[in-house]
């Protein structure tokens, strides 16, 4: 395998964490998820800090409704992990990172 046949994305920087993806369908999730500027955006807030439906809207000054169907793009690409945990006002759903560093093969 050559350099050129393979793309590297890191969703985090000096992290050992790495998980290596071979399977076009799962390739495919993954680029369909990374080529939305709001999921990447998404993803740059939770990287250093799991927050909550709520907490991301607020910071990127969306609705919950559209982070929540992101976020579910996300989950189903499997780049992020969600917990619930109870809140003030119900149950809240927290988002964090789920690999440091991905690697795409080409094969």
């Amino acid at each position: 395998m050559t350099e050129s046949e393979v793309i590297e994305v890191k969703l985090l920087q000096n992290s050992s964490n790495l998980k290596v993806i071979e399977i076009d369908e799962k390739i495919e999730l993954i680029l369909k998820a990374l080529s939305s500027k709001t999921r990447r955006r998404i993803l740059k807030n939770i990287k250093l800090e799991p927050m909550d439906v709520s907490k991301i809207a607020s910071n990127l000054s969306m609705t919950e409704a559209n982070i929540s169907a992101q976020i579910k793009i996300l989950e189903e690409a499997d780049l992020i992990k969600c917990e619930y945990c109870s809140g003030k006002h119900g149950v809240r759903k927290i988002s964090f990172i789920k690999y440091n560093q991905m690697l795409l093969k080409f094969l």
